[in-house]
């Protein structure tokens, strides 16, 4: 280790051998009483994720904490969580607090990803709560000297049916754990008595939401503090040919750090930090190795072709002869579907805190997998993974990984090497340019119709980057930088899932063309694939229906058997007056557009339905009114729930529209909201959400199904009303001119 005025040079092999410890936390109560920076420890609290005592602790006063892995980005489950833990184990909503996303408290559940919030997250704890109530049920009948039918649960007491006897769960427990494995089996409420689940009760958060005061991630602040600001290059893959530490000789109480490729600038004053990285003087190579973005579509399938980034090719699904069937077909219809690369664009830039000792570590973050993020942090670091504990805090916006634990590795390499608290917050430009990207996705689409004007045959290819974590640049940006090994801790997510029709058909080939790399370091955004793959099925299916002058929607209905699905289809068509013809209206500006997905096959149901009007004189799309039916099964909170899908569809529209990253041979070069821009208040449309509850039937995901609708239903609905057909997203003004000049775009 060498020191040269504030100028820290760390190697490697310097960074490994101080050993130390990193921890991140964050708690949050029903109440929203935000809770100490640092929550206290329960000695010997299991973290067991098969454990009742893992998740519920009943306190003397009949309070309970829950203590859930899974975490509120946003999604309600601060509201949710307790809902069904009061429901199944007989308490009030007011007794709870919620503890989330610590991994020195909470069982780890898994990312909080893939709609798995309450689908598989609540129920788990739902699971553990009436797991705990059969239990206490069981003391009871013991100590009041009934039978178990005699008796039920209630505001944290057991009691006769007659309520002349009673015993609270804290006296049953007498502050013992339960020291039960959960009952994946337990008897479960019936919905028909229940009395908080499925009420439309507000969430805890919202209220200083909107007055702002609501505590984020970036607001935290712990004793020692110092601001760090890490400087990235300006071509990625580059390296640092010469630091001019003379550049910054004008501003005190800055510190230098770096290790290889990393660097950073340090202060007690978070400006002076800010100040310190824009005129920290660095020269960098530029190995100009990108392939532009207007480039990626071409490259996906030339580079798949003569095998430079072929990683495989897998047939997923084949059924009856699809090649056969499509040579025998009087008119066969083939169409190619793009979509780009995309930002999360979270509304506030990533930051987190580490505070690395010699032997531990806390780190708070708004990562979605703190328990994931411990891991890595705990390898780049070389501490054992005990030792490294994280906090979860709210970060402002986040729809999959986005730079979040990027920030955190940044903060605990800076805190490692100098010893002291670190905050880390990127700015904008380092937010767009710097974070993983949603990763692109090109589908090739044939199919036919038989005499009847039935669906026949459907052929799907994808060229899509590998969803494992082996692509070479997944790894997060500072230690990669800083040449230390580290988990590949990034995935694009399943991104194959919903790439043929929902709809009957005898002859089906779907064919992936996996990449061994991504133009950009890729990981999952909200609905990863489902997106990109439902638009194109979707679009496809509307230019079956039109090659055969069919109604689009009586020909979706004619091949769809699932009755949840036909019921979301149904309502969407009676909300918006449906008038069955085929498309386009040749209005010339005005149509109507239909879209309908059911989330992976196994999931939520949706239907979606827009009316849209085209401007031909300057390409401008105006979304007037979007309707959307929604069956994610049992309803835990239908204000939270219809929230999350007014979410979905705005952020997608969004994306469908307007955005796409945009880079050069060597960077990121849409950077700031002018050049990678958002839809605003005044383009939001007319949004009707019906909701259809199955109180009988499991909780799916609202977080993300209703996204995978809507591209496909703007498409349609713009063919509707000029006759031109957009294969590519986004629909910028430009590309419907050249879509009404020659047909498609």
């Amino acid at each position: 280790m060498r020191h040269n005025q504030n100028h820290l040079h760390i190697n490697r092999r310097d960074i490994l051998r101080a050993g130390s410890g990193l921890l991140i936390a964050f708690a949050s109560g029903v109440a929203t009483a935000q809770q100490k920076n640092t929550p206290q420890i329960a000695p010997g609290k299991t973290l067991k994720a098969d454990e009742v005592d893992g998740y519920l602790d009943i306190k003397q006063d009949v309070s309970v904490i829950v203590y859930c892995g899974k975490v509120d980005l946003g999604t309600g489950l601060r509201i949710a969580i307790p809902q069904m833990v009061a429901e199944e184990l007989g308490v009030s909503l007011q007794s709870i607090t919620l503890i989330e996303g610590d991994t020195a408290l909470t069982p780890d559940q898994g990312p909080t990803a893939g709609s798995s919030g309450i689908m598989r997250g609540g129920v788990q704890i739902r699971q553990a709560a009436a797991t705990a109530r059969e239990a206490l049920i069981t003391l009871a009948a013991t100590q009041l000297e009934k039978q178990r039918e005699e008796l039920v649960v209630e505001n944290g007491r057991v009691m006769t049916m007659a309520r002349d006897k009673s015993v609270t769960f804290a006296s049953l427990l007498e502050g013992k754990p339960f020291s039960l494995k959960i009952d994946e089996k337990v008897r479960l409420k019936n919905p028909s008595s229940y009395t908080i689940v499925g009420k439309p009760l507000p969430r805890p958060d919202i209220t200083a939401k909107v007055t702002g005061k609501h505590p984020y991630m970036h607001d935290v602040k712990i004793d020692s503090m110092l601001h760090a600001r890490v400087i990235r290059p300006g071509a990625i893959g580059a390296s640092i040919l010469s630091i001019d530490d003379a550049s910054i000789a004008g501003l005190k109480d800055v510190r230098i750090v770096r290790i290889k490729n990393f660097v950073a600038v340090v202060s007690s004053n978070e400006w002076t930090a800010i100040r310190a990285a824009k005129l920290l003087k660095i020269q960098w190579s530029d190995p100009a190795s990108l392939t532009g973005h207007d480039k990626v579509k071409t490259w996906m399938q030339t580079s798949f072709a003569d095998n430079s980034n072929a990683a495989g090719k897998e047939t997923l699904i084949k059924k009856g002869e699809s090649g056969k069937a499509l040579s025998d077909s009087k008119t066969v219809l083939s169409a190619t579907y793009y979509w780009p690369l995309q930002s999360h664009a979270s509304m506030g830039p990533s930051c987190g805190i580490a505070d690395v000792t010699k032997d531990s570590a806390t780190i708070w973050s708004a990562s979605q997998a703190t328990h994931r993020l411990r891991g890595v942090c705990a390898r780049i670091l070389n501490l054992p993974t005990e030792k490294v504990r994280v906090i979860y805090r709210d970060g402002s916006g986040c729809y999959g990984t986005n730079g979040h634990d990027d920030v955190c590795a940044d903060a605990a390499l800076i805190s490692q090497a100098i010893s002291q608290p670190v905050r880390v917050q990127w700015s904008r430009e380092d937010e767009l340019g710097w974070d993983p990207k949603g990763p692109p996705q090109l589908l090739e689409m044939r199919g036919s119709v038989d005499e009847n004007g039935k669906l026949a045959v459907w052929e799907t290819d994808m060229w899509l980057p590998k969803a494992t974590a082996s692509l070479p640049n997944i790894p997060l940006l500072g230690p990669d930088a800083a040449g230390i090994s580290q988990p590949q801790g990034l995935s694009t997510g399943l991104i194959t899932q919903n790439a043929h029709p929902p709809y009957a058909h005898p002859h089906l080939n779907v064919t992936v063309h996996w990449l061994k790399d991504s133009p950009l370091r890729p990981s999952n955004i909200r609905a990863p694939g489902k997106i990109a793959n439902s638009f194109a099925v979707e679009s496809f299916i509307d230019e079956l229906a039109a090659s055969a002058k069919r109604d689009p929607l009586a020909f979706r209905l004619e091949g769809l058997a699932d009755p949840r699905g036909r019921a979301v289809c149904e309502k969407v068509a009676e909300l918006m007056g449906w008038q069955s013809r085929p498309s386009p209206v040749n209005s010339g500006h005005q149509g109507r557009g239909f879209s309908y997905v059911h989330y992976k096959f196994n999931e939520t149901y949706v239907a979606i339905g827009m009316d849209v009007r085209i401007d031909r004189k300057t390409g401008s799309i105006h979304v007037q009114r979007i309707v959307c039916a929604h069956d994610c099964g049992l309803i835990i909170n239908p204000d939270a729930t219809r929230q999350q899908i007014e979410g979905n569809i705005l952020q997608t529209l969004s994306r469908t529209l307007i955005e796409e990253t945009t880079f050069d041979r060597s960077k990121v070069t849409s950077i700031d909201w002018q050049s990678y821009p958002l839809l605003t208040f005044p383009e939001v449309p007319e949004l009707i959400i019906h909701l259809l509850d199955q109180p009988h039937q499991p909780p799916l995901g609202a977080g993300e199904a209703a996204c995978a609708a809507v591209p496909g239903a703007l498409a349609n609905a713009i063919y509707d009303a000029c006759g031109a057909r957009l294969r590519t997203v986004p629909f910028t003004k430009e590309r419907v001119k050249m879509a009404l000049e020659k047909g498609s775009a």
